[in-house]
């Protein structure tokens, strides 16, 4: 499937998700309430078989943040990056996709620990590089670090 094959399938499989062309791949921006039905789809559907999870990072565009997952089919050797804007900054949450692709685990521990998003249905969320008892998240635009010694 070609780049521009497999965008015209994410309009016709998901038409109420956005889908934006990028440099590299097609960009699906799908709502948080339908991000492991879109995802599983992705995942299992004949047609892209997207069987692995090559990154999830998130992204701090204050007062938003967004998740993000890129995917690749190692059947088709195609990409696409998946999107969901999250608009609560006070409780900032989404669904784990740990079920879909163990990967995830490390990639949902580092998100939780460095921006505060949780992920409902991960098996051990936690923080990873930083103390449970440390004070914010420092990847947030509006961390204030009050160890930082000015000069």
């Amino acid at each position: 499937m070609t780049k521009e094959e497999l965008k015209h399938y994410l309009e016709v499989t998901f038409p109420t998700q956005e889908v934006k062309e990028t440099f590299n791949f097609p960009l699906l921006i799908v709502n948080k309430e339908n991000i492991i039905e879109v995802l599983t789809k992705l995942k299992t559907a004949p047609e892209t078989q997207f069987n692995f999870l090559f990154c999830e990072t998130a992204v701090d565009r204050n007062p938003s943040f967004e998740v993000v997952y890129h995917l690749t089919s190692t059947y088709y050797h195609h990409d696409l990056e998946v999107k969901v804007i999250l608009e609560d900054r006070e409780n900032p949450e989404i669904d784990s996709v740990y079920n879909l692709w163990e990967a995830a685990d490390l990639y949902e521990d580092e998100i939780y620990d460095l921006f505060g998003i949780r992920f409902k249905g991960h098996p051990n969320l936690r923080r990873i590089m930083l103390t449970d008892e440390w004070k914010g998240y420092p990847l947030r635009k509006d961390y204030q670090d009050d160890n930082i010694i000015s000069l």
